[in-house]
């Protein structure tokens, strides 16, 4: 295969994706014939309320929940039908890696910040002085100071364990980081400093999905963004496209709704009236 090939493949192609939970009787379905792919370099953003679906699409993407219907196509490889067996190859290969919102759920505490960031690289096989050596090229690219490199988790503060966390996503080289929400606990410097540091990632070909329910945040990093209301894709569009010129009604309350966009508040019964009609 080709590297030109590889450059044009989507690194992640999901399509018609459909997943239920649930007995027959009791059956919900949480995502709807949701079809998206994300590009070598590209920023996806996927935004929507709590119970739309988007950690769902996430789950699904990483072999966590089993599609019910539908494709998912990760680096070329059909992958829904995998089992546990070749989802935990993938995940050994470096292809797709993952950032929590809570970085303490994927960071073991009584190990320090140097054996975190080398054991994947360890378990790809690669020496101990070689992945001392990315280990601290990739500490540099978060701005974290190599003082740390001896610290446990619960030594760090919050915006220095998530970005940890982003550098043990980003030390495999991956193909595709799904990142969860991982601004959404952190105050305003940390969370600009985050985004710099994902915006950054675009020249080193990763593409990443960016679930928040944050338009602001998203809207900072991505170069499209999707709109996921009640387990269906509504809207899939350039950011700014989206931003200025939301076409589903979803879309629009979201956008008035998202202060880091807008100086004043909006009108309280045009707020009012788009409720309205997303429950009609």
């Amino acid at each position: 295969m080709s590297t030109d090939h590889l450059a044009r493949q989507p690194v992640l192609k999901v399509t018609d994706l459909e997943v239920h939970y649930g007995l027959r009787r009791r059956r919900r379905q949480a995502l709807h014939r949701v079809s998206l792919s994300v590009a070598p370099g590209e920023t996806v953003g996927i935004i929507g309320e709590t119970g739309s679906g988007k950690s769902t699409l996430a789950r699904a993407a990483l072999g966590l929940v089993r599609a019910s219907a539908g494709s998912i196509v990760i680096d070329g490889e059909e992958v829904g039908a995998y089992g546990h067996r070749q989802w935990r190859a993938l995940r050994r290969r470096g292809v797709i890696q993952y950032v929590f919102q809570d970085p303490l759920r994927s960071l073991d505490p009584d190990v320090t910040v140097e054996a975190s960031l080398a054991e994947p690289l360890l378990i790809q096989g690669v020496s101990g002085q070689e992945a001392a050596t990315r280990v601290r090229a990739f500490l540099d690219r978060v701005r974290l100071s190599e003082d740390l490199l001896d610290r446990l988790p619960g030594e760090l503060s919050g915006g220095q364990r998530q970005r940890v966390a982003v550098a043990r996503a980003l030390v495999t080289e991956p193909r595709l980081v799904i990142l969860d929400e991982p601004v959404s606990a952190l105050d305003s410097a940390n969370r600009v400093q985050i985004l710099q540091i994902l915006k950054e990632l675009r020249s080193d070909g990763v593409a990443l999905v960016f679930i928040s329910h944050d338009l602001g945040s998203v809207a900072g990093v991505a170069d499209r963004i999707a709109v996921l209301y009640q387990g269906e894709l509504v809207e899939v569009g350039a950011a700014a496209d989206v931003i200025n010129q939301p076409q589903h009604v979803y879309t629009r309350l979201l956008v008035r709704s998202a202060p880091t966009l807008h100086s004043a508040a909006a009108d309280r019964a045009e707020r009012e009236a788009l409720r309205a009609l997303l429950h009609a």
